[in-house]
């Protein structure tokens, strides 16, 4: 991305003040070429030592720069208004390399930085880039453990938690390309920034593209060191030929300190992002309505089985139908599969007509940019597929087939076109896009499409999921694009073009409530789908989904499984009794649409973990523990000297009045969750 500047003066000084926003300074050392990072809201110095917020590795040599002179700019640009810091510097040793360091401030943005270098080459010869590396902090630890907690947001096979705590030895390289591993070759992509938090403060570093780009941000904890360092790591697939007085420069990079948890850190970088045109969506009504998914059945489900479920699941008040996997000859060729649908599309028109006469909005699971190999697609269009160096397709394990290339015309056309078929011809009112692939795509070889620039499909991919959104609201303005990269941290590139998120195969009821509280912070307005309950702890933590606003969902079967299912998925009286009061608490506080509120307690450092959601003129708490119970809980946030009601809103139980003070403090058990519903009363 490029700055554009209105230059205010130039004047190259022999000594200019460092940057300064907010509770951020910024004080030189070493001539102006090194920084120290201060902020207010610290009670202990944040950073172990300074930094130069830059370097280039050149045949592999980490070239460091000493500055030379120094200018201050006043600057209008997408960010709004603000100082450009410009500081010139010259190779410490190894080739003659220039670097213009540029530090920009905004009004907008307080306690935040925007950073970035050129480097230019003043060798004579030409010279081997490998890489590049922006905002390198040793940020220092705070006793006792966990040191930091933090969110990362790079996607493995791991699958594992986005917020998570550090201690005495961590390693974590978020990479934020693909990430092959000994089983999967098709999880990639993310949210390009990492954020690291002590009880008293906390800083944030991540880029500011337009496009994804591939790139490190590697968080790294060493036994016996009292600091743990991050950056933003630039590695060349093929490094990069500077010749004599070309120019390189880096991406647009940022760094923000902050204090609390991650929350307000990831809610102000979604705001600059949204400056440089990565706005995040506003979901539709139909976004937030309640889910039943026929996954129960699984693959080898039957039309009767999925009709006969209908009357059920109409009495229990649902507003959506999932039909999902199995329907298909194979991924890549969507026409039904004659096993499960004898007569053709007469079979599936016949089914969505009944989700419809049940009251029900249909949504149909797929899997697009996926091929299986012998497909009449790949037959058709050979040339459609990403291929690495090697010519030969990658692959998506799970569904065992091949990448197709999001920029490829057939692709783009065809897969179109079904979007289409599904709505227009089938008559379903939303779609359910799965797959961990969905994510991310490799760099693609292939000579048929842009050789000369491998990364195209990468950054470029946002773009396709904005081709299947539009064609399916061109068709139905109100329809629902559910976007469910299962166990990736979601691109935050991708989110802009879909009307839901999911949880997205959750492990744990903890992963459910921290998804949706990154995905809170990152796009407010997006409705959070909890997944299927079966998928939480004990298969029925209605408190987690209740409690953080995610609209509920569940894939029961009834009156009986499918036989070739070998788990069971049966509504029992049991289950449907907490199926029943989950429903009725859901619709009538209407969480999901109620606005988080931040900052009252940290997501890490305070126990019990707490959530907030204010609606409706009421503030709802939702409180929950791992394994030891608590006695009490603390009320942040209400108005001392006001009464106000409180009631365990999952339980129904009144639990009486409490008068608000400094700490209002409330005498009541949590063992696993506790819901509460606090609105002021009169005096």
């Amino acid at each position: 991305m490029k700055l554009y500047l209105v230059i205010a003066a130039l004047a190259v000084t022999a000594c200019v003040s460092g940057p300064s926003s907010g509770d951020l300074s910024l004080v030189s050392e070493n001539g102006g070429s090194q920084f120290r990072i201060e902020t207010a809201s610290a009670q202990t110095p944040l950073l172990k030592s300074a930094t130069d917020f830059g370097s280039v590795t050149v045949s592999g040599q980490k070239i460091t720069f000493k500055t030379v002179s120094r200018s201050k700019t006043d600057i209008s640009d997408v960010f709004g208004q603000g100082v450009c810091y410009v500081y010139k510097g010259e190779a410490v040793s190894g080739p003659a390399i220039t670097r213009e360091l540029k530090l920009s401030v905004y009004q907008d943005f307080p306690s935040t930085v925007l950073v970035k270098s050129t480097y230019r080459n003043g060798s004579g010869e030409n010279l081997s880039v490998d890489g590049w590396s922006m905002c390198s902090l040793q940020v220092r630890t705070e006793a006792p453990e966990p040191y930091f907690w933090s969110f990362q947001g790079q996607s493995t096979s791991a699958r594992e938690d986005w917020i998570k705590p550090i201690g005495e030895e961590f390693y974590q390289l978020n990479n934020m390309g693909m990430n092959p591993a000994e089983d999967h070759v098709d999880y990639g992509g993310g949210v390009p920034v990492v954020c690291l938090w002590r009880r008293d403060a906390g800083v944030i570093i991540g880029h500011l593209e337009p496009t994804p780009q591939i790139l490190n941000l590697p968080v790294d904890k060493k036994a016996g060191n009292d600091y743990a360092d991050i950056s933003i790591e630039k590695k060349y697939e093929e490094p990069v030929i500077l010749a004599p007085e070309e120019s390189l420069d880096t991406y647009t990079c940022f760094v923000s300190t902050y204090s609390g948890d991650c929350f307000g850190a990831l809610r102000h970088y979604a705001q600059l992002l949204e400056r440089v045109g990565v706005k995040m969506p506003e979901s539709v009504p139909e976004a937030y309505e309640t889910a039943w998914c026929a996954w129960g059945y699984e693959r080898q489900f039957t039309i009767e089985e999925i009709v006969g479920t209908l009357p059920k699941v109409q009495e229990l008040g649902f507003k959506w139908a999932t039909l999902d996997d199995g329907y298909q000859i194979a991924e890549g060729d969507w026409d039904l599969t004659k096993e499960r649908f004898p007569n053709g599309d007469d079979d599936m028109k016949y089914m969505v007509d009944e989700f419809h006469k049940y009251g029900l909005k249909a949504e149909l699971w797929w899997t697009p940019l996926a091929a299986d190999p012998g497909t009449e697609f790949l037959r058709k269009y050979p040339n459609s597929l990403i291929l690495g160096k090697d010519g030969e397709p990658k692959k998506i394990e799970w569904w065992d087939s091949w990448f197709l290339s999001p920029v490829d015309e057939d692709v783009r056309r065809e897969q179109s076109a079904l979007v289409h078929k599904f709505i227009a011809d089938y008559d379903f009112d939303g779609l359910k896009l799965d797959g961990q692939h969905l994510n991310c795509v490799s760099p693609d070889y292939n000579p048929a499409h842009h050789p000369d620039d491998p990364e195209k499909d990468f950054r470029e991919l946002p773009g396709f999921y904005k081709l299947i959104h539009d064609t399916a609201r061109a068709v139905k303005s109100n329809s629902v694009i559910q976007y469910c990269p299962c166990g990736d941290c979601f691109s935050v590139y991708n989110l802009p073009y879909i009307d839901k998120a999911v949880s997205s195969d959750p492990t744990s009821s903890w992963q459910i409530r921290t998804k949706g509280y990154v995905l809170r912070a990152l796009a407010p307005k997006l409705a959070y789908y909890g997944d299927h309950i079966e998928l939480s702890d004990n298969e029925n933590d209605y408190p987690t989904q209740l409690g953080i606003g995610a609209v509920i969902g569940t894939k029961f079967t009834w009156p009986a499984d499918n036989p070739h299912v070998k788990h069971s998925y049966l509504l029992t009286p049991e289950k449907e009794a907490l199926l029943k009061n989950a429903l009725g608490i859901y619709e009538e506080k209407q969480l999901a649409k109620g606005q988080y509120v931040a900052g009252l307690y940290d997501i890490g450092f305070d126990y019990p973990e707490t959530h907030v959601i204010a609606q409706n003129g009421k503030m709802y708490y939702a409180f929950y523990t791992s394994g030891k119970p608590v006695s009490s809980v603390e009320l942040r946030g209400l108005q001392p000297g006001k009464t106000y009601k409180v009631v365990d809103y999952y339980n129904h139980q009144d639990l009486g009045l409490v008068l608000a003070s400094e700490k209002t403090v409330l005498n009541a058990e949590v063992n696993g969750s506790l819901l509460l519903e606090v609105g002021e009363v009169d005096n």
